[in-house]
């Protein structure tokens, strides 16, 4: 009996760290956005870059729209990695 609890013990530890990052896609026409949210210090990278260093400043403003929406708290203790392809620029 003790060995079926100790199994129990390790299945739901690997459970609660797979649940502490998500990934989710999107799709529209030929472009695919792929977001990998897990715990962390509120960094955002989209392919590599850090969001303050995006250009056009237009894109890096309509990037920043839902994260205002939201506000800092909201994501400021998870890291969001964002790879974007296809749809031009």
């Amino acid at each position: 009996m003790s060995s079926a609890v100790k199994a129990t013990g390790k299945t739901q530890k690997k459970h609660t760290e797979a649940l502490k990052s998500v990934q989710v896609f999107g799709k529209k026409k030929t472009a695919i956005a792929v977001c990998l949210c897990k715990e962390g210090k509120g960094m955002i990278r989209v392919n590599g870059v850090p969001l303050d260093l995006i250009n056009p400043p237009v894109l890096r403003i309509k990037v920043f729209e839902p994260l205002f929406i939201v506000g800092k708290e909201s994501y400021a203790k998870l890291d969001l990695k964002i790879r974007v392809t296809g749809g031009g620029q």
